[in-house]
């Protein structure tokens, strides 16, 4: 009788020691699976540029402070993030594990920036973009929905070949087609500059 009373209490002790990792396992995998894409602040402040302001269409732009091509599109995304300002929520993405925020911050200073910028050293928002280059832009729907990735317009045919002007400006048509809650009707485009695939 006592030897059948050991053996039920070592069964269901079994069981309840299961049950709890198997909480405890699932819980973590679901704390994991939680946690948004997200870059960080100057002050080292993780943060989903996603949800900053909910409801605009998102447009992050992957730049490096040593890429040229990228220093000199900074006209062009100063003068189409002034033309969206409170329609879209623009950021600029650092994805070189190596910038400290000082540097960054220098960068900001001497390209006269007034967009809010975001550190990427562990590439999760060039994940999200599906970015592979730098200057390159990821546009997201206000549902945080990927509705275009690529070049910003079609400038530099090739590295260190550049047209007079762009013809065609892909990230400001991508804009004004989600603005109308439409996809715009190019989704992708291949981007020229810096790898950041380099900086792994």
């Amino acid at each position: 009788m006592f030897s059948e009373r050991r053996r039920v209490f070592a069964f269901w002790l079994i069981v309840h020691i299961l049950v709890l990792v198997a909480v405890a396992w699932i819980g973590a995998a679901g704390a994991g699976a939680a946690q948004p894409p997200a870059g960080v602040d100057l002050s080292g402040k993780p943060v989903n540029p996603l949800r900053a302001q909910p409801g605009k269409p998102v447009v992050l732009i992957f730049i490096r402070t040593d890429c040229p091509i990228s220093n000199r599109y900074a006209p062009t995304i100063q003068k189409l993030s002034a033309a969206y300002a409170g329609k879209a929520a623009f950021w600029l993405i650092y994805p070189d594990k190596a910038e400290s925020s000082a540097a960054i911050e220098r960068h900001l200073h001497d390209y006269n920036y007034k967009i809010p910028a975001l550190h990427d050293p562990q590439h999760s928002l060039v994940k999200l973009g599906e970015v592979q280059i730098t200057p390159e832009a990821a546009v997201f729907d206000p549902s945080g929905q990927l509705v275009y990735h690529g070049r910003i317009d079609n400038w530099y045919k090739e590295f260190g070949k550049a047209l007079p002007a762009p013809t065609t400006h892909e990230l400001d048509d991508a804009l004004q087609a989600v603005l109308k809650g439409e996809r715009p009707q190019v989704a992708s485009t291949d981007a020229v500059g810096c790898y950041i695939s380099d900086l792994e």
